[in-house]
C-alpha cells in the first residue's frame, strides 16, 4: 500500500520524490509527539462526552426557536455543557457572536467601566483588537472613547513573558488583565497552561480583585486543562476555531465566573435580558456536534502543525514552535524573509484545499488589519481557521501563520504542495 501511495503522490499529484523522502523522515521523527497528542485527545474527548451525558443531552435539544427564543432548552443545555467542559461557573454560547474578536469585545465592554484600565501582560494584542481598544483607528466606540485606559507589558527580547514586570505594571486603576494565549501576528510562543497559571498567580497575589481575562482563541483542547481551571476569571473564543470542530457554522463562547459571564451577556443583548433571550434558529445541533468532534479535530490540527514545522525545518526555515516543542495553540509560524516565498507558501495551501483550490490568493487590504494581508483558506465554512488556512501580513520578516486542518492528510497535502511550488520557482533547494 505504501508504494501505491507514493506512486500516487509522484505520478498523479506531481510531487518531486525528494519531498516524499523528507516527509517520511519527518513523520518517523514525529511519532512520539503524535502519541502524546493522542493521549490529550482521548482525555478531552471523554471530558466532552461526559459533559453531554451529565446534562442529559437529547435530540429534542436540537430543535430551534425563533423570535425572542424564550424557553430554548437546547440553547440552555449548550451553555451548561460548555460550562462543564471548561470547568466554569457559567457559559454563554451563541451563534449571534460572529467571531473571536466579537466575543472578546463583548467581554471587554461588558466588564470594564469608565476610569478602569485594561492591562495586556503579553505585549500588543491581536491586530483586530487594536481598534476595539483604541490603539489604532478613528474611534467608532472604542474603549478609549469610553474613558477606559490601556497599558501593556512588553515581551522580553526572546518573545517570552516578562514575569518580573507584571506586578510592577498593575496600578490602582487596573481592573482587567488580558492574556492572549495564542501568538497572533507576533513571533512569540503561544502560552501553555502552566505559563498562564504563573501569570494568574502573580496578578492575584498583587490584587485578588483584578479580573483575569484569557483570549482562548486557537488554544482550546491543545492541552488537558483550560485556563479557568488554573484561575482565569473569564475566557472567550470562536466556534469557527477549535471548539466548533469544523461543523459549527458560526458562533462564539464566553465562560468563567458567573458575574462576569452575566455582565457579558448584558452587553450582547441588553441589561436585564442577558442570557434569557436569543433564538437558536436551528443551530443547536451543529454547535453541539461540533463540540463533540472538537478534541479529535484539534489533535489532527496539532499533528499537521508538527508536520509543517518538521518539513520547513529540514528546508532551512526558522519556525515557531519547533517541531518537538510543546504547543499551546494550533498555529504554526514560518519565517520566510521575503514576500515571494510567503505568498507562494500561502498559494500552495490554497491549491491543496478541497474548496476553491483553483483560486490564487493575493495580498490585499483587510478590515481590522494595518498592513496588506494574504489569506489562503479553502474552507467549507467561510473564515473557519480550524480548517486548514495560512495567512500573514506583507511586512518584514514575512511570516506565514498556518493553522487548522480538520484531517491530518489535508494539512500534509497542503504543505507538500506549497513546498513543490516553492521548489519549482527556485525559492528553495533540496
Amino acid at each position: 500500500m505504501k508504494s501505491k501511495l507514493e506512486n500516487y503522490f509522484i505520478k498523479e499529484l506531481g510531487f518531486d520524490p525528494r519531498i516524499l523522502e523528507i516527509s517520511d523522515s519527518v513523520l518517523r521523527q514525529a511519532k512520539k509527539n503524535f502519541a502524546t497528542i493522542d493521549l490529550i485527545r482521548e482525555y478531552n474527548q471523554l471530558k466532552v462526552i461526559n459533559a453531554m451525558r451529565d446534562n442529559n443531552l437529547s435530540d429534542t435539544h436540537f430543535n430551534g426557536t425563533t423570535g425572542y427564543g424564550y424557553d430554548d432548552r437546547g440553547r440552555d443545555v449548550l451553555d451548561y455543557i460548555y460550562k462543564d467542559v471548561f470547568k466554569a461557573e457559567d457559559a454563554l454560547v451563541r451563534h449571534q457572536i460572529i467571531s473571536g474578536t466579537h466575543a472578546l469585545a463583548i467581554c471587554l465592554f461588558g466588564n470594564l467601566r469608565p476610569g478602569d484600565e485594561l492591562l495586556s501582560v503579553v505585549g500588543k494584542p491581536y491586530d483586530t483588537l487594536e481598534e476595539v481598544i483604541g490603539i489604532r483607528g478613528d474611534g467608532g466606540g472604542s474603549l478609549k472613547e469610553f474613558g477606559i485606559s490601556y497599558n501593556q507589558v512588553e515581551l522580553l527580547e526572546d518573545g517570552t513573558v516578562d514575569y518580573d514586570s507584571i506586578a510592577k505594571s498593575i496600578c490602582q486603576k487596573t481592573k482587567m488583565v488580558l492574556i492572549q494565549r495564542s501568538r497572533g501576528y507576533d513571533w512569540r510562543s503561544s502560552l501553555t497552561i502552566e505559563e498562564i497559571q504563573k501569570i494568574i498567580n502573580i496578578v492575584k497575589n498583587t490584587n485578588n480583585d483584578i479580573l483575569v481575562f484569557v483570549d482562548n482563541c486557537y488554544g482550546e483542547f491543545t492541552q488537558d486543562k483550560e485556563p479557568v481551571e488554573v484561575g482565569a476569571d473569564l475566557i472567550a473564543g470562536s466556534l469557527i476555531k477549535n471548539p466548533g470542530g469544523g461543523i459549527a457554522p458560526t458562533g462564539g463562547y464566553i465562560a468563567g465566573r458567573r458575574l462576569y459571564v452575566e455582565k457579558s451577556a448584558y452587553r450582547l443583548t441588553a441589561p436585564g435580558l442577558g442570557k434569557n433571550i436569543g433564538c437558536s434558529l436551528g443551530n443547536n445541533r451543529s454547535m453541539l456536534q461540533g463540540l463533540f468532534f472538537a478534541p479529535h479535530v484539534v489533535s489532527e490540527s496539532l499533528k499537521g502543525a508538527i508536520f509543517c514545522a518538521g518539513m520547513m525545518e529540514r528546508l532551512g526555515f526558522d519556525v515557531s514552535p519547533r517541531s518537538a516543542e510543546q504547543r499551546g495553540d494550533i498555529v504554526q509560524a514560518i519565517k520566510f524573509g521575503d514576500p515571494e516565498s510567503l505568498i507562494t507558501f500561502c498559494q500552495g495551501i490554497q491549491e491543496g484545499s478541497p474548496v476553491d483550490s483553483y483560486v490564487t490568493p493575493e495580498p490585499s487590504d483587510m478590515p481590522g488589519y494595518e498592513n496588506q494581508v494574504i489569506m489562503a483558506a479553502g474552507a467549507f465554512i467561510q473564515g473557519a481557521s480550524i480548517e486548514l488556512s495560512a495567512d500573514g501580513p506583507i511586512k518584514p520578516p514575512y511570516i506565514a501563520y498556518m493553522q487548522g486542518g480538520l484531517v491530518f492528510e489535508h494539512t500534509k497535502l497542503g504543505v507538500m504542495v506549497s513546498i513543490q511550488r516553492m521548489l519549482e520557482k527556485g525559492l528553495i533547494q533540496i
